[in-house]
């Protein structure tokens, strides 16, 4: 029972690391897509404001995730980064890139090193989330068993590609969303259809791939396959398709501040519906929660902790968040800026 609660632990903060660092990819993927110095300087202008705040925080729960792992779920841990070393070194450097570029690019004076920083930033912000996405995937289709060794075919394969573009499907829907709720919120008046259309087309992009994903891995994650398909699993995808569909009417209307809650609890849906389809197994069909978890009193532990941090840090984020949606924190990390 420890175990399982501990499991379900690591399942929500999987799900806040994908909604709260999937809108700070998002924009990224957007900065990318921007254009060039001058068609993208105002998008760009509008992605440095909402992101400065908070962009460092929401690794945070990407720490906990790697706590919960090891400490909780050691043949887990091993598992996973004995087999997937590469996509997941991948992603580490593209963090690593992506929070420089992002840090260096807004003080920069010269045009050429803001180039530069911000290339590096927007690449990194794609290749992140792809690379934990086909991760994601490797293990959803039971390729990342126990013993294996590392190779490209536990993460290259359809199955994990699929899920990779998925991730960053998600991350493009998230980050539209919220630039278009910040475009108001900075008075940027001209940016607000700019980034509704571009969450419309993720929100398509993110129902297509979607559909497309349940089709092709069939054969090759059958197990997850009949989860997502079947029972709980089937009811929080059908859920998640209906929040969606809310998100792109939401963001279009003069309730667009409620966009930003039904597009959270699109991912959040989506990763619980993946956890629900994959029971009892962290890898299906090779290893059950039981047979990966650690030894009991560290289980124990791991809850006490959890506590602990639902009561110390929960709030604390909280308002974090609150303030920086209501524009409170983005003057202050300017100020910090300028100096």
């Amino acid at each position: 029972m420890t175990a399982t609660v501990v499991a379900w632990i690591l399942l929500v903060v999987i799900a806040a690391y994908a909604c709260g660092g999937g809108v700070d990819y998002g924009a990224g993927f957007w900065d990318l897509l921007a254009g060039g110095a001058d068609r993208g300087k105002h998008p760009r202008w509008l992605i440095d404001h909402a992101m400065a705040p908070v962009w460092e925080v929401n690794n945070v729960w990407l720490i906990f995730v790697f706590i919960l792992m090891w400490t909780g779920f050691p043949v887990f841990f091993q598992t996973v980064f004995t087999a997937l070393w590469l996509p997941l070194a991948l992603a580490a450097v593209g963090m690593v890139l992506r929070g420089a570029g992002f840090a260096l690019r807004k003080p920069a004076r010269r045009l050429s090193a803001r180039r530069i920083y911000g290339a590096v930033f927007a690449v990194s912000s794609l290749l992140t989330p792809f690379f934990l996405g086909t991760t994601a995937g490797a293990v959803a289709s039971g390729r990342a068993a126990p013993g294996t060794t590392a190779s490209a075919d536990a993460w290259s394969n359809t199955t994990s590609i699929m899920a990779g573009l998925l991730t960053v499907a998600a991350t493009a829907f998230l980050g539209a969303v919220f630039l278009t709720v910040d475009a108001r919120r900075f008075g940027a008046v001209d940016l607000v259809g700019y980034f509704r259309l571009r969450a419309r087309i993720s929100a398509a992009a993110l129902l297509v791939l979607g559909a497309i994903g349940l089709v092709v891995t069939d054969p090759h994650a059958s197990y997850v396959h009949h989860g997502l398909t079947h029972g709980i699993g089937l009811l929080l995808v059908l859920v998640a398709v209906v929040a969606v569909v809310a998100t792109a009417l939401l963001v279009a209307g003069p309730a667009a501040g409620w966009a930003r809650y039904t597009s959270v609890a699109t991912v959040a849906l989506l990763v619980a519906a993946w956890g629900f389809a994959q029971r009892p197994y962290l890898v299906p069909t090779s290893l059950t929660v039981r047979q990966g978890a650690g030894a009991e009193t560290s289980l124990q532990w791991m809850l006490i902790i959890a506590a602990v941090a639902l009561v110390l840090i929960g709030p604390a984020l909280v308002v974090l968040y609150r303030l920086d949606t209501h524009g409170v924190l983005e003057p202050l990390a300017d100020e910090d800026v300028a100096r």
